[in-house]
């Protein structure tokens, strides 16, 4: 009852910041002491629960490279002009009245090739934002498809960390999990074409009078060789090298265009590194291309330290264990399904971390499966069409947080539009009803 509570109560808590606008760090820190105090009236001692908790917290340590790529990748291929090319580039090839569908197909091939939504999100989704705020697309919608895009790849990618996360978990094999993934998503895909098709008639982007392009042109040096830390990141990825190490490297190539190109000095690129690019104020552009660097991912580093501390006390305490007990229960593939997708939503609200929402849910389902002689390759599947894709429709989980933040959109606003990431388990559901 104590724990019903608890979750209850840190649910209310991070829906009252997220209404009200506060730092969702603020709401999860609170939501850390809720559980540690369960865990005190459970008979742990506070010392232990607080050494849970750090112990937790230190195994995000291991992301926070990736937090730093991000930022600053971001904020370089604006100084380099990576972004103002590809936005060029595309607003004078791309049909503008598909262009909500353009953003959706691109970022899921571009994920697809990358095998990380971050990756995606912070490169060619960065690239569409500043169409969309040039063109007057709505920035809701455009985020949505986006973000729908960018989680296609994430669940579907042999490069993915979170399809390697599950296949190792379920102790399945990759690439039969991929052909399912094929099989059970290929339904929502044609789905949100559709969609995101009728969409952009609705939303075309506006070039009439539109200067964003010659504006471009005035205060960046544009040539295909700015689109070169673009090639780096697509030719990687082919050779299936690290993602990092194709960051990393395609990093290293803006900062180079940024010097030689843009004019940049370098102690001007490590200011953009850090803080992020910023053009000056009396430049039309100031408002549209900007972003990115280290500090930017600051609030999501808080964020994911304090969502792993949580999960250390529910690891160590087995304070969830119990709610197997319930989910056992379960006596048809479709109230199975049903139960994962339930505990997964719950699972990555308050872990607010799309790795522990999986590992946990793994962990409270596999008893489930098992008893009722459904195979591990069901389950992994499952895991897929429910934890991967329903992470990044709650706004304080990274999954959601990072692109968010990467693209300066709002925290929610995308959810309605994020088709991708709902379709995928309603179709299933519903498919699996009709077995």
């Amino acid at each position: 009852m104590d724990l019903l509570f608890g979750v209850g109560g840190a649910l209310l808590t991070l829906f009252i910041a997220i209404y009200n606008g506060y730092f969702i760090g603020y709401a999860l820190i609170l939501c850390l002491l809720i559980f540690i105090v369960i865990g005190v009236r459970r008979g742990y001692p506070l010392k232990d629960l607080f050494i849970m908790a750090f112990n937790g917290g230190r195994k995000s340590f291991v992301v926070l490279k990736i937090f730093l790529l991000i930022g600053i990748i971001t904020s370089t291929w604006m100084a380099s002009g990576t972004v103002p090319g590809i936005v060029s580039y595309s607003m004078k090839y791309m049909n503008p009245d598909f262009f909500i569908l353009y953003a959706f197909l691109i970022t899921s091939l571009i994920s697809f090739l990358l095998g990380t939504s971050f990756g995606t999100v912070s490169t060619v989704g960065v690239a569409f934002i500043v169409m969309a705020k040039g063109g007057h697309v709505n920035l809701d919608i455009t985020a949505g498809a986006i973000i729908s895009g960018a989680y296609f790849g994430d669940r579907i990618s042999p490069m993915s960390s979170s399809a390697n996360l599950v296949a190792n978990l379920t102790d399945t094999d990759l690439y039969n999990n991929i052909k399912n993934m094929f099989k059970t998503g290929y339904l929502a895909v044609i789905a949100c074409i559709i969609i995101y098709g009728f969409l952009s008639f609705n939303n075309p982007l506006n070039l009439i009078e539109n200067q964003l392009v010659p504006q471009i042109y005035n205060t960046f040096t544009i040539s295909p060789i700015v689109l070169l830390p673009t090639a780096v990141i697509l030719v990687f990825s082919l050779f299936k090298i690290d993602v990092k190490i194709s960051m990393l490297v395609s990093i290293l190539t803006a900062m180079v265009l940024s010097i030689t190109i843009q004019g940049y000095s370098l102690s001007q690129l490590f200011n953009i590194m850090i803080n992020g690019f910023h053009l000056e104020n009396s430049n039309p552009l100031s408002e549209i291309i900007k972003g990115g660097g280290v500090l930017s991912m600051r609030n999501a580093v808080i964020v994911v330290f304090i969502s792993c501390a949580m999960a250390g006390v529910f690891e160590e305490t087995a304070m969830l264990n119990k709610i197997e007990n319930i989910l056992i229960q379960a006596n048809s593939r479709t109230k199975i399904f049903f139960y994962t997708n339930i505990v997964s939503f719950f699972t990555a609200a308050i872990g607010s971390n799309q790795s522990i929402s999986v590992v946990l849910t793994n962990q409270l389902m596999s008893k489930t499966y098992s008893s009722s002689g459904i195979e591990k390759e069901h389950l992994a599947v499952d895991l897929e069409n429910s934890s991967i894709v329903l992470a990044p429709l709650i706004p304080w989980n990274i999954a959601a947080l990072i692109p968010t933040t990467t693209m300066m959109v709002s925290n929610y606003g995308y959810i309605p539009y994020s088709y991708f990431l709902f379709l995928i388990p309603l179709l299933n559901f519903f498919t699996l009803r009709k077995e």
